[in-house]
């Protein structure tokens, strides 16, 4: 029965890996195949196609649920409900808006739409709405977030921004945003923000900084709903009435156990419901349900059962939840307690138990973490050791309990004051404990290395006597090799990373490393913070020796603080150096410099009589083996001609495009003078600016240039002194991408 379940969930898993979905006749075939399969009683394999073709049924609804090609840029009037809760702050709003309706098309079931300098939008409330309307699209880097896995796995179909818009109807129904707006006003002490998380699963208004202490020190699933509050809350239920029954004083005419499991499970319901049933809260109900049923009925099956069965509950109401890290982190967590406790013999001290509990699950989501390329806290089993009671005893019911009270005048309002202040100590703990030993990124491991780790993990988790566990502990610690291959000496590896309409260029040589330009930044969105940093570090990056900021514009320096914060840097050149925040510690750029940094050659530029910002632009030309990159930030066309007229050599056999591609720069004059085979464009997708132009597209198509575009690629990788072709990032194909 166990490998059966295990086959299944093969198969609904399987969907994650796949490059394209497959189409309706060969779909039918596996269908029947599967069906024959288990008609000649080959059960496993037949449930593991079956498992197949059912979720690859489930993601091509989810892809036709998308916005169509023909209405992707367009402006419509919608209407429809706001659902969730909006996020209201820094003069914007998002929310998302459910079964929208247009008089002439059809529209995806679910909306996710941003208003910038807009009016407060509250749940409930029914919208008439002008939005440019997009398909789900995102950047595509090695490393960080996939939006677009992202959004299609929560069965967003499109998202958009609003011009203008008006309320048709007042919130109905929407008590959570109501209680949101009630807690958002109480005197936590500076933990509001916290105290929404906690009780409505509302991170929104957590502060930058205290996301950074929860990450760095591996607590957020403390202060955010998650699995551990709903079961926490339902083993708090169980245990009263366990403990009453024990103590005699539960009613005889009752037995105790289903009463313990249906009032815990309607605990953690109730508190679901408080939590908006998001889709982490339902996986773990489901969870929490099977296991309540098997603490009931099936106890003799063995302990393996319900977390299988879970598993594929899960999958079958929605494969697609395989695509977020939360399902994978949540289902390890649980089956390396599950290994880690089960089959001992004889019974640890409570002590022993709970210190093995926290370092054995730091090791054990190991694997899941590289895998995902997510930070691991160094401080996290220390920190959770101390956070996990102090959350489930002195936080989290006090917490519950001042928001039932909050209607009685002093009382509830007394008690969450007193929460803000239990969380303040806990924050200056966890805040030392990230200053002490902040979080690592590990760099990106091979598939090879990266099962060595997993088997070193899953040896090192089973009991002591147990034959090859001793090898374990060597094999976890190749996580800690380096994740890239050194560099030959006289060659450089180009990354132009996918940053939305902005720049951000790395290039490392065998022993050194820059970074060119550090990606927008725009209220809410630090691409320094989001893209940079983690891409940064998932090449194994543990320093810059310089970041060149081209210039002063946010689309090209709005990242570099984010950066200064998480990486050492040797230095900071700009072309506006005295016009950067003084904490960046930024040097002029001095024109004609040159150096070599293990054989690949460095020369920067600038026109010392620009008057302004774009053609002001430091611009760097790296050699390797004679293969040759300009990168120019945003010079104009002034600007190119002054570069050329500085005598500078400029053949080159790749441009990254001037000004994302304007119309204002590539001139014909500095086409001419480099003769590259190859432009580098970086641009957001469907950006307002019409980037790249026409006018610079039909210069490139008639000198025979190819062209590279951040918007269509993903990032692009160049290995420069090989003298091959730039790769883009989307060219690894994923199911739920729009092809290039």
């Amino acid at each position: 029965m166990r490998t059966a379940m295990l086959a299944l969930a093969a198969g609904l898993i399987t969907l994650r890996y796949l490059p394209a979905l497959p189409g309706t006749g060969l779909l039918l075939t596996v269908l029947a195949i599967g069906v024959g399969l288990l008609w000649l009683r080959w059960v496993r394999v037949g449930l593991l196609m079956l498992g197949l073709a059912w979720a690859c049924i489930q993601g091509q609804r989810a892809l036709d649920d998308r916005l169509s090609l023909q209405l992707d840029g367009q402006t419509l009037w919608v209407e429809g409900q706001v659902t969730g809760l909006p996020d209201n702050q820094g003069g914007s709003v998002r929310f998302e808006l459910s079964d929208p309706a247009s008089r002439r098309h059809e529209l995806p079931r679910t909306l996710r739409l941003s208003w910038f300098n807009g009016p407060e939008v509250n749940s409930g409330e029914r919208w008439r709405l002008a939005v440019t309307l997009k398909r789900p699209r995102g950047v595509v880097n090695p490393a960080g977030l996939d939006a677009e896995a992202w959004l299609l796995a929560r069965g967003i179909g499109a998202t958009g921004s609003v011009k203008d818009g008006q309320r048709l109807a007042a919130a109905q129904g929407a008590w959570r945003d109501t209680l949101r707006q009630r807690l958002m006003a109480v005197d936590a002490q500076g933990y509001h923000g916290v105290v929404t998380a906690l009780v409505l699963g509302d991170g929104s208004g957590i502060s930058r900084e205290q996301w950074e202490v929860l990450q760095a020190t591996g607590t957020v699933h403390l202060l955010v709903i998650s699995g551990t509050h709903i079961g926490l809350l339902a083993g708090l239920m169980y245990g009263l009435v366990a403990g009453l029954a024990r103590l005699g004083l539960w009613p005889q005419a009752l037995p105790w156990l289903p009463c313990a499991c249906a009032l815990a499970f309607a605990a953690a319901c109730a508190y679901g419901l408080l939590a908006g049933m998001q889709v982490p809260v339902r996986r773990a109900l489901i969870m929490l349900g099977l296991v309540l049923l098997w603490r009931l009925r099936f106890r003799h099956l063995g302990v393996w059962l319900p977390l299988l069965a879970a598993l594929n509950a899960v999958l079958l109401i929605n494969p697609l939840v395989s695509l977020l890290p939360g399902f994978w982190l949540s289902f390890v967590a649980v089956a390396v307690l599950m290994l880690v406790f089960s089959g001992r013999l004889g019974a640890w001290p409570w002590w022993r138990a709970w210190t093995r509990a926290q370092w054995l699950m730091a090791v054990g989501l190991l694997p899941a973490l590289l895998a995902l390329g997510l930070p691991i806290s160094l401080s996290g089993p220390l920190a959770n050791l101390l956070a996990v009671p102090w959350v489930s005893i002195a936080v989290l019911p006090a917490t519950l309990l001042g928001t039932l009270l909050l209607p009685v005048p002093w009382l509830g309002e007394g008690l969450l004051w007193l929460v803000g202040g239990s969380l303040g100590w806990l924050f200056d703990g966890l805040g030392w404990l990230a200053a002490w030993l902040p979080a690592w990124v590990p760099p990106t491991l091979s598939w090879g290395l990266w099962l060595l780790v997993a088997i070193g993990v899953l040896l090192a988790l089973l009991p002591s006597g147990v034959p090859l566990r001793p090898l374990g502990w060597p094999m976890v610690l190749l996580a800690a090799l380096p994740g890239q291959a050194s560099l030959p000496y006289g060659q450089a590896q180009v990354m132009q990373l996918d940053v939305g309409q902005g720049l951000a260029v790395v290039v490392r040589t065998r022993h050194h490393a820059l970074l060119y330009d550090a990606g927008p930044r725009t209220p809410g969105q630090d691409a320094g913070e989001r893209i940079v940093l983690p891409n940064l570090r998932g090449q194994g990056l543990r320093r810059l020796d310089l970041m060149l900021i081209s210039h002063v514009h946010l689309d090209h320096a709005g990242g570099a603080p984010a950066v200064m914060r998480g990486l050492p840097v040797g230095a900071v050149w700009s072309g506006e150096a005295d016009q950067l925040p003084a904490s960046l510690g930024a040097l002029p750029c001095e024109s004609g410099r040159q150096w070599q940094w293990d054989g690949v050659h460095f020369t920067v530029w600038r026109w010392a009589d620009a008057r302004e910002s774009n053609p002001s632009s430091c611009v760097l030309l790296v050699e390797a083996n004679g293969e040759r990159l300009l990168l120019g930030g945003d010079i104009d066309a002034a600007a190119e001609r002054a570069l050329i007229a500085s005598g500078l050599d400029l053949r080159a056999d790749w441009l990254q495009s001037p000004h994302h591609g304007s119309r204002t720069s590539s001139s014909q004059a500095l086409l001419n003078a480099m003769q590259p085979k190859g432009a580098l464009v970086s641009r957001g997708y469907g950006n307002s600016f019409g980037h790249p132009h026409p006018q610079v597209l039909a210069r490139y198509r008639a000198q025979g240039i190819q062209v590279h575009d951040n918007a269509l690629h993903g990032a692009l990788h160049l290995r420069l002194g090989r003298f091959e072709g730039v790769v883009g990032e989307r060219e690894r194909r994923r199911f739920w991408r729009d092809p290039t």
